[in-house]
């Protein structure tokens, strides 16, 4: 199976387009969430995807709630957040928002470890894990140097071993990536990510 992954469009047409043309070839797509800003212009953050055809999976990112994705994403779309789906015998359980909770405010979706690591351990298998924010460790380095991820996603990624960890979240750290056990973790950004998997 050919995957596409990105994460944090953040509004950005010029990788919006990319993006859809990149589809094109791909088997399944997979956004890690932050479509828009400040929880203002999912609409239309979500019809710049609008081209995407092949199936796609989205977990909503700390710019935006899980039913405000819901709503705005385009037909088709499978929305993940504490939940898991199979597509093509491909196991794939999503986690959103912030972990742990951000210093940006009322507007940012947020959760703390424990409500993460209680949503995680809902999943007993998964062949991907996606989630918004990066585990601690492994693409969750900010500009500062300070270690900014989860320690729930990180143990979910210990105890799972999934084939990949897909995150965003931290824009200094998009294209980093690393192991955790037998796991490649991978900090996705705006531009396209291409993986393949044995379905």
């Amino acid at each position: 199976m050919k995957i596409l992954g990105f994460s944090d469009l953040h509004h950005s047409a010029p990788h919006a387009e990319t993006l859809v043309r990149a589809s094109r070839t791909a088997d399944l797509v997979i956004a890690a969430g932050d479509f828009c800003r400040t929880r203002a212009g999912l609409d239309a953050a979500m019809q710049l995807l609008g081209g995407i055809t092949a199936p796609l999976v989205a977990v909503p990112g700390n710019h935006e709630s899980a039913s405000e994705l819901a709503a705005a994403a385009p037909d088709g779309t499978t929305v993940l957040h504490g939940e898991g789906a199979t597509f093509d015998g491909l196991r794939v359980f999503g986690l959103g928002y912030g972990v742990p909770v951000t210093p940006f405010g009322d507007w940012s979706c947020d959760l703390t470890e424990d409500e993460a690591e209680a949503l995680l351990s809902r999943c007993e298998s998964a062949d991907i894990l996606i989630t918004h924010s990066p585990p601690k460790g492994v693409g969750d380095t900010t500009s500062q140097g300070a270690s900014v991820g989860s320690d729930a996603i990180r143990a979910a990624i210990e105890r799972l071993q999934p084939r990949l960890a897909l995150c965003g979240h931290i824009h200094d750290s998009w294209g980093v990536t690393g192991r955790i056990g037998r796991t490649g973790v991978h900090n996705l950004g705006p531009d396209p990510n291409w993986f393949e998997i044995p379905a």
